[in-house]
């Protein structure tokens, strides 16, 4: 019987470089063939071949509401019959501008995008013509998008420049960016007085979702607070993964709940409130982001932002989200979900950790959680290999790379969940 993924992704290494459209797609970390997509619905996709998998990448998380949701799926039909794109404002996109500024207290403005990496580059833009200051703190294993600036790892120390992660990144770019690691207070306050007056803002990942799934520590995110209120830097929170995702009120309600007052300056947002089409957004305290242009010396701008589609498919999944219940339940099913290949790992003997939050999960073959990218390294690839394929070979899919999160949407049932667990049990038992 003849691979029809096979044959796709051969033409496709033909016109497309690495026959994929985002790398993570090509399974070079696990190797194998990639599968393509021809339809979803529900917790489920198909592939070329017609073989139907329960979905745990969701679109790399917009999908919590599953595929295919019926209001949702009206919502955008509506609006395509109305047009495409305008390159005018629209009501819709004040709709869900108001919608968001409802759910997150900490911004009072938004501003609408197409995607996280224009959202990330953008708040970053906004947080070096506010503060007058240049350098910025990022932190190893958290990903902002593929902005030049952003795409640094760290140097051999804090007052070495940091290095370029990709070809074509000049070094000059990457000279004012601190790469320090995640959860680190003490290298934390050294950066802070190591470049005393310099630093425009903190970019971090509250849970880190391309380390898998790394929460940033309570005591970690109020010192992060602290430093930059302290020192006039912008706190920049980006919520790209975990917006909407994690909490109605994303992840910042979390830490709002063990740190008083805590806010942070700007929020980067993506994924869910685009409902799977291409959208994304930053917003803030309307004294940064009257900086913005037109009101402000802050140039940003983009001719698909708010795009009329894609607003109406998020106006549809915020709507749907905010419902009674809605996240009590999704958080039922996914810590049952995690809990429930906790237990199976351990009783087959395998090294296992794991955390959720919401409809995000994650874990590691690690025997404890790890709280950095250092710790996070030492998770067994090889074993993760086999793991990945002996899932996929029987319907499962699962990020392809140790360092994907996973998420759960409403669509899944507790029959998908306990199927999961059961061919998962038995992999285990194989490794």
């Amino acid at each position: 019987m003849t691979d029809l993924n096979q044959t796709l992704f051969d033409r496709a290494r033909q016109v497309i470089p690495g026959g994929v459209n985002s790398p993570v797609r090509a399974f070079r970390a696990v190797g194998g063939t990639p599968r393509f997509v021809q339809r979803a619905q529900g917790a489920y996709f198909w592939d070329a071949n017609g073989q139907r998998y329960i979905d745990y990448i969701g679109s790399w998380g917009p999908m919590i509401l599953g595929h295919g949701h019926p209001a949702v799926l009206e919502a955008v039909q509506k609006a395509a019959l109305d047009g495409f794109s305008f390159g005018a404002p629209t009501e819709r996109e004040v709709q869900l501008v108001e919608a968001i500024i409802e759910k997150v207290p900490s911004m009072d403005m938004v501003r609408l995008v197409s995607s996280g990496t224009e959202a990330g580059m953008s708040s970053l833009r906004l947080a070096r013509g506010v503060t007058g200051k240049t350098k910025f703190i990022k932190f190893e294993g958290c990903y902002h998008g593929h902005a030049d600036a952003l795409l640094v790892k760290a140097g051999s120390g804090l007052a070495t420049f940091g290095h370029p992660t990709s070809a074509g990144v000049p070094t000059e770019v990457a000279k004012d960016t601190i790469v320090l690691q995640y959860n680190n207070v003490a290298q934390l306050e050294e950066a802070f007085t190591l470049h005393s007056g310099q630093i425009a803002c903190i970019m971090i990942e509250p849970i880190a979702g391309n380390m898998n799934f790394v929460r940033a520590s309570v005591p970690f995110m109020k010192r992060c607070r602290e430093l930059c209120t302290q020192h006039g830097a912008l706190l920049v929170f980006d919520e790209v993964m975990t917006g909407f995702r994690v909490a109605l009120g994303s992840a910042q309600s979390i830490y709002a709940q063990h740190i008083p007052g805590f806010e942070p300056d700007v929020t980067v947002l993506g994924k869910v409130i685009g409902g799977g089409m291409p959208l994304a957004a930053f917003g803030g305290k309307r004294a940064v982001m009257e900086q913005l242009a037109p009101l402000g010396p802050v140039y940003q701008a983009g001719t698909l932002s708010g795009n009329p589609v894609a607003t109406a498919c998020g106006l549809a999944t915020l709507h749907e989200i905010s419902k009674p219940e809605f996240f009590d339940e999704l958080s039922k099913k996914t810590c049952y979900l995690v809990d429930s290949l906790q237990k199976a790992a351990n009783k087959a003997g395998i090294a296992f950790s794991s955390d959720c939050q919401g409809g995000m999960f994650g874990f590691f073959l690690l025997p404890i959680l790890p709280h950095n990218y250092t710790e996070v390294m030492k998770s067994d690839s090889t074993k993760f290999n086999l793991l990945f394929h002996g899932l996929l070979d029987k319907g499962v899919y699962i990020a392809p790379a140790l360092y994907e999160a996973g998420f759960v949407s409403s669509a899944h049932s507790m029959a998908d969940l306990d199927e999961t667990i059961q061919i998962a049990a038995d992999v285990f038992s194989s490794l």
